[in-house]
């Protein structure tokens, strides 16, 4: 066995696989876009001074009274349907209560054993070596309307409560309308649950964009999910004790949070041990996931009916009505672009498999062509994402930029070596493409009396390679062409430079 930085033993994945059955359980909660709260009149902005955005109501101080936000039940419904789930004809929110620093309540508004959705599925497919692809169906238990809590900051050297100097605690987000949608235990998927969790939540992510209710930004949380793990005996059929790894918030976390807390399971239960049913946090630098408190059950909540708010009961009408606006199923939109933009099955599931279909999408429709824009999508801002230790779409770069810079490359303004150069200037903030590559200097030189200049100093410096050319082996120009573009900083036209080489050498 092996060790973490945090010193619990790890069990051999292959071992993992051999002993035991994993079941996944995923919550993703996501943060509606309404310019409201969920019960109150305050702004959503993300970003604003702490505690700035805040009244009586979202701050739980006596005689405040709630009022439902209309817009976050038809977000609701809508992510309800567009998940194949059945709508409710009377729901009603419940008091889910226990106390911490970022709850002003000591209550959260939400819904319990009357969601607004249940009994749905969303089918995932899971790429394969031979590139067809394999389905999974996640089902969905319910989808629920909520309130969003506050958030604690804890001020010392490790970032936690535990070692803390002092902790002090933002209320903005208290308030903030949430979808909580919960899948139903998933089983049989030994070992591709890392990748099924990750698809199934890179695919939800797809649908929430799709529809419109959520910017679904992983790295500002507006997305996250809590991932529930547990092992049993191989065939036994059962399902273990699990632990719930909370606000995992990028898409390569989900898939190594599961492959993390089943190795640490496994450890646990081939050592004679039990696994304990608590929430974990999910450290990104080291991949591990250190202990948060215990996990409680629904009935340690003590939930009962919200009393200061009325039932909600959607009509048949307006329920058909929001059918029509769902948008197109993310399995068959995909199906379409690749036919559309002439893609093979490898090339469509590594853009798929890198979160950049919504990116290269966007950056075709700001006029680059589908080969263009994936390629540095899925190359070189892939690898500085990767570097970074981040999303594509938090990278910092926009599908309009990425067009734009192509369209220097096509023009001939620049070439791709300089074009990485300009990626660099976008992502440390210096402004448009074209400002970066007028303030760097990196537009191709095309002036003739430089390049003829500079044409003649190649010559002079390689007399034997001059010869050869002029003795008709024509393939020889290619040192000095790479004399040239040396000299001139990569920034010369390489096809002027072939010309001039051989007019000279002729």
């Amino acid at each position: 066995m092996t060790t973490t930085s945090a010193r619990e033993a790890l069990m051999p994945w292959d071992d993992v696989l051999a002993s035991y059955d994993p079941a996944l359980g995923l919550e993703v909660h996501v943060e509606l876009s309404t310019a409201s709260k969920m019960f109150c009149g305050c702004p959503t902005e993300f970003g604003a001074e702490p505690n700035t955005q805040v009244c009586p109501t979202c701050l739980g101080l006596p005689g405040a009274m709630p009022v439902v936000n209309g817009k976050a039940v038809e977000a609701a419904i809508r992510i309800g349907l567009a998940l194949n789930c059945e709508i409710a004809e009377w729901c009603r929110f419940a008091r889910k209560n226990y106390f911490y620093p970022d709850m002003p309540k000591n209550f959260q508004t939400s819904q319990y054993d009357e969601p607004i959705a249940f009994e749905g599925f969303m089918d995932v497919t899971v790429p394969t070596e031979d590139g067809e692809g394999e389905t999974f169906r996640v089902e969905i238990e319910r989808a629920h309307m909520e309130e969003d809590t506050g958030k604690s900051l804890h001020v010392g050297t490790s970032g936690r409560i535990h070692g803390a100097d002092y902790s002090l605690v933002d209320y903005n987000r208290a308030g903030i309308p949430l979808i909580e949608i919960v899948t139903k235990p998933i089983v049989g998927a030994g070992e591709r649950a890392p990748e099924i969790a990750r698809a199934y939540v890179a695919q939800l992510r797809e649908l929430i964009i799709a529809l419109g209710v959520s910017d679904a930004r992983m790295d500002q949380g507006s997305i996250r999910a809590d991932v529930n793990l547990s092992l049993s005996p191989k065939g036994s059929g059962t399902l273990g004790t699990r632990t719930e790894t909370k606000n995992v918030n990028s898409l390569r976390s989900v898939e190594r949070a599961v492959r993390h807390e089943m190795q640490r399971h496994g450890a646990i239960l081939a050592g004679g041990g039990s696994i304990l049913q608590e929430t974990r946090h999910w450290h990104e630098d080291t991949g591990v996931t250190t202990s948060g408190r215990e996990k409680s059950d629904a009935e340690d909540y003590r939930y009962f009916p919200e009393p200061d708010l009325v039932p909600v009961a959607p009509s048949r009408q307006w329920v058909e009505e929001l059918r029509g606006t769902l948008p197109e199923n993310p399995t068959q939109k995909r199906a379409r672009l690749q036919a559309e933009w002439g893609f093979s099955d490898l090339e469509m599931r590594d853009t798929v498999g890198a979160g950049a279909l919504g990116l290269v999408e966007e950056t075709i429709a700001a006029g680059a062509s589908p080969q263009a824009a994936r390629k540095w999508w899925l190359s070189e801002l892939a690898r500085r994402a990767n570097e970074a230790g981040t999303e594509l779409s938090a990278l910092g770069v926009s599908p309009v930029d990425v067009a734009r810079v192509q369209v220097l490359v096509d023009s001939g303004a620049i070439n791709d070596k300089l074009a990485r150069q300009v990626f660099d200037g976008l992502l440390a903030g210096e402004g448009t493409p074209d400002e970066v590559v007028e303030k760097r200097g990196l537009a191709i030189v095309s002036d003739e009396g430089a390049l003829s200049t500079a044409v003649d100093n190649a010559i002079a410096a390689n007399p034997d390679v001059a010869d050869k050319i002029r003795d008709g082996k024509v393939a020889a120009a290619g040192a000095l062409i790479g004399a040239v573009m040396k000299e001139m900083r990569g920034q010369a036209d390489a096809a002027r430079v072939r010309e001039l080489v051989l007019e000279k050498l002729s």
